[in-house]
């Protein structure tokens, strides 16, 4: 599955990320022929039997509007007065067989294979990346109308579903926003129908509305939350906290001469802030604070053993490698290490996502299955790195 989920990224590389990417949708027919199997009705049903999925991150909708959710959950109150839910099938079913669509949001929490899926595309586009599942039976629109705050990337499992887009009403809408889109007139400008192993790229804001068009559906729909300038000038003015100016009061109450010479001052350091590699230092320092996909080492809770079949993975998909000479460091879960070069090949094998065992390591990097034991020990202990035996 490793090599279907790479072959799928790829498609998202090139001509895509310089052309459609935030500007227009892209359908691409069959490029994820291989992930039809990544996520199947059987694991549907095992996580609805096996997790508690309460409202909201399990839904159902009909034509627009949310099922209630005592419709379909069975809530009881333990001895310790703790709420829960549990999901009743037959009242599932019945919604379902009443037009309803199910969706499971943040299925990658939950499903390795998704997870895996979800990790990619985070080391690809270098952002954050939600997972959601929406399996529909019938021609009715769940959600009728509607536009996202999020970038999408979509990828049909089982079935097809027809896709109406509208294009936006307003250029990159936010969720808190000062203005909210206007709902499109009109016909679609284009209808997309998805067949299993297709995918389908759509910009944020774009309005569009989805239906199963074949009998029963399932498809995972990615959703990216790339930086915003709005995110770039909140770190900016952070980096320019060094500066007086910055740090004083903001003369409100001073005279209009003052106030002038204030603004001026700050719109100059401003200014200087914003050389032409300001976007890259911004990218690189959300990529080295992204603090993953957290997971414990369990039963290591100390130093890690000196194991050769002990697997290490980086707990982050953002993590970065520079330098190549002298040394070459690695930037990862808010840290930063600085290493000898003969482990770079082994780096770049766990930065691209490998899980690679204590042997393994070992003999890329020359270095002694202990020598990497401490090293890993040293990542884990910044939650950027975790061990296991798989």
């Amino acid at each position: 599955m490793t090599t279907a989920i790479n072959a799928a990224v790829r498609s998202l590389g090139g001509d895509f990320l310089a052309g459609a990417f935030g500007r227009s949708y892209q359908h691409w027919s069959q490029a994820a022929a291989g992930l039809c199997g990544l996520f199947t009705w059987d694991d549907l049903n095992d996580l609805v039997a096996r997790h508690r999925l309460d409202a909201p991150q399990l839904r159902l909708f009909n034509d627009g509007t949310q099922v209630p959710p005592y419709e379909y959950l069975h809530t009881s109150v333990t001895k310790r007065s703790e709420v829960r839910h549990r999901v009743e099938p037959s009242g599932l079913h019945g919604q379902i067989s009443a037009g309803a669509s199910l969706v499971l949001d943040a299925v990658d929490k939950l499903h390795p294979g998704v997870q895996a899926l979800a990790e990619a595309l985070e080391r690809h586009f270098r952002t954050d990346v939600q997972a959601n599942l929406y399996a529909s039976w019938h021609p009715t629109e769940a959600f009728g109308i509607h536009w996202d705050d999020h970038d999408t990337v979509v990828f049909q499992l089982e079935g097809a579903k027809r896709w109406n887009l509208y294009g936006a009403t307003r250029t990159d809408p936010l969720r808190l926003d000062v203005e909210a889109p206007a709902k499109p007139e009109g016909p679609p400008i284009a209808e997309v129908i998805l067949q299993a192993g297709d995918m389908l790229y759509v910009p944020r804001g774009w309005w569009h509305a989805v239906a199963a068009t074949q009998g029963r559906s399932l498809h995972l729909t990615c959703g990216l939350t790339p930086a915003t300038g709005h995110h770039l000038l909140v770190w900016l003015a952070g980096q320019l906290l060094h500066s007086p100016t910055l740090r004083a009061n903001v003369p409100t109450v001073a005279g209009p001469a003052e106030r002038a010479a204030y603004a001026e001052q700050l719109r100059k350091e401003v200014a200087e802030a914003l050389h032409d590699h300001v976007v890259a230092e911004f990218a690189a320092f959300m990529d080295a604070r992204d603090p993953g996909r957290p997971a414990p080492s369990l039963p290591h809770i100390g130093d890690v053993p000196a194991k050769p079949e002990l697997a290490l993975a980086l707990t982050t998909a953002r993590a970065a490698l520079e330098g190549a000479d002298a040394s070459v460091v690695l930037r990862a879960a808010g840290h930063e290490w600085e290493l000898h070069p003969s482990v770079r090949a082994a780096l770049e094998a766990l930065v691209s996502g490998a899980h690679l065992s204590l042997g393994d390591l070992a003999e890329r990097s020359g270095l002694t299955v202990e020598q990497v034991a401490a090293l890993a020990t040293e990542l884990v202990s910044k939650d950027a790195a975790a061990v296991s035996h798989r």
